[in-house]
């Protein structure tokens, strides 16, 4: 196992490395452009880590609900956490869910 290897969450140990590689490496340049249109608005103390965080955690989710068509039970299970952490998620990213 490589240096990189040991960073990878264990989540990816089985994966194919190739595909985690990629999928990273798209990742890295799409958030290097999105940082720096964070930061050219920014003239105070930075929230980037904070703000793309959030950002993305409600991508997620929202990708996580429109595939289990609304059921928080199956998005939570999708993401792989709890469905009350989901529901709070949801309440303090201010998400707005469609009822099915």
């Amino acid at each position: 196992m490589d240096a990189q290897d040991a960073k990878r969450p264990m989540a990816w140990a089985h994966e194919d490395t190739t595909s985690y590689s990629v999928v990273e490496s798209v990742l890295e340049k799409r958030l290097e452009d999105v940082v720096t249109i964070l930061n050219s608005d920014s003239h105070d103390k930075s929230r980037i880590y904070e703000d793309i965080l959030s950002m993305v955690e409600g991508i997620l989710i929202k990708i996580a609900m429109r595939r289990s068509n609304n059921i928080k039970s199956a998005a939570a299970s999708f993401l792989g956490i709890n469905r009350n952490t989901l529901h709070n998620k949801i309440e303090k990213l201010g998400i707005t869910i469609e009822k099915v």
